[in-house]
């Protein structure tokens, strides 16, 4: 009796050595990750009903940064991005200034596909969003702001073509995100915000969406020029188109910017436990 409780403890001893043992190796697997910062300027068009039925048109100024991680030999990959943003516009008649600014975090899970020798990686799957910012019309005192949120499911896809030129690593890479459902927060037609937050009257505004009511189309076309082994220098496009249509009020914010930053890649491997 004695001599099978100490096999089954040599045993059991055994199978957790070996199930540490494979999780010490799971945990060291690195992770690849490619970080990208850019800076970009380009053009803005804004619409916000609530505040005035004029468009207003201008220049903004964005940051953008993207991380995408994978460890090697697995189809996940997991992209999370940060975009800021900042837009001064006018009316066609130069008579009021509008300011617009936004912050939009994405972070998404997508599949990976590696064709023709590794050259091409395509990526599919969806982003969630967490939009949050401001329209300010400097010359209205009646409405003169109105707050911006959303939450998005956006399916999303990316693809990254590999090639020489001139001697020289490159890459291409496209990115498209689309709506699919969401919440947005905006008031009714008519409601002050000070009904909403001074008096707690609420009117529907949480409203659910989706690509109907706020169709969204966001758009990157990047171009990396090798600099050293790890370094790449990045110049693109990024196209954010968000607008949307509840409550009575109209809402758009388009902006357009050409973009320039470095990318890095590099590995991460944990520390066995």
């Amino acid at each position: 009796m004695m001599t099978f409780s100490r096999n089954a403890v040599g045993c059991w001893l055994l199978a957790i050595s070996c199930w540490l043992c494979a999780l010490s190796a799971h945990g060291q697997e690195p992770t690849v990750i490619t970080r990208s910062q850019m800076v970009g300027i380009g053009g803005s068009n804004i619409l916000d009903t609530y505040i005035s039925d004029e468009h207003f048109r201008g220049f903004g100024a964005s940051f953008l940064s993207v991380v995408d991680r994978q460890r090697p030999g697995r189809h996940w990959s997991t992209l999370v991005e940060h975009e800021a943003n900042f837009s001064t516009t006018r009316n066609r008649a130069r008579t009021q200034h509008e300011l617009e600014g936004a912050y939009n975090f994405y972070w998404g899970r997508l599949y990976n596909w590696q064709l023709l020798d590794g050259r091409l990686r395509l990526q599919a799957g969806a982003l969630a969003n967490v939009s949050a910012g401001f329209i300010y019309n400097t010359s209205n005192s009646n409405n003169p702001a109105q707050a911006r949120f959303h939450i998005n499911v956006l399916p999303t896809g990316v693809a990254t073509y590999h090639f020489r030129l001139f001697r020289r690593a490159m890459a291409a890479r496209y990115e498209l995100s689309l709506p699919l459902f969401g919440i947005q927060f905006s008031p009714n037609y008519g409601q002050s915000y000070y009904e909403i937050f001074g008096r707690g009257n609420y009117d529907r505004n949480i409203v659910p969406t989706t690509f109907v009511s706020a169709p969204e189309w966001r758009h990157a076309v990047t171009l990396d020029t090798s600099l050293s082994a790890r370094l790449t220098l990045r110049i693109g496009y990024l196209g954010n188109i968000q607008q949307s249509h509840v409550n009575g009020i109209r809402q758009h914010v388009w902006t357009h910017r050409f973009l320039i930053g470095l990318t890095k890649r590099f590995s991460i491997t944990p520390h066995a436990l």
